[in-house]
């Protein structure tokens, strides 16, 4: 199957964040999680992704989120198959772009 995948912007990931009508999902592993994450996102690895774990907030858009967007795009396919066909967007350019525009990270 071919997921639904809707790229979402930087700019436009900044400002859900900011407003709370973004829930992002990073499902990269737990050792990139500790090296630095965006700040405010859950950790849902896809190597023992859990639909059933995924936020689900009225109102609230999930965004999923890794490195470089090839594996949100992966968990995106999970999270529709499983039965979630709300889990459509990702943040395409995932913690590469993040940190080339100089946003903040959280470690630990």
């Amino acid at each position: 199957m071919n997921p639904i995948v809707e790229d979402v912007s930087l700019a436009d990931l900044k400002k859900g964040l900011e407003n709370g009508s973004i829930l992002l999902v990073d499902v990269r592993e737990a050792n990139e999680w500790a090296d630095g994450r965006i700040p405010g996102a859950v950790f849902n690895p896809l190597s023992a992704f859990d639909v059933a774990a995924l936020p689900k907030a009225a109102g609230k858009r999930v965004v999923l989120q890794c490195r470089s967007g090839r594996r949100s795009v992966t968990a995106l396919d999970m999270a529709q198959t499983g039965g979630r066909p709300d889990v459509r967007a990702h943040f395409g350019g995932g913690m590469l772009e993040w940190q080339a525009a100089g946003e903040p990270v959280e470690k630990g």
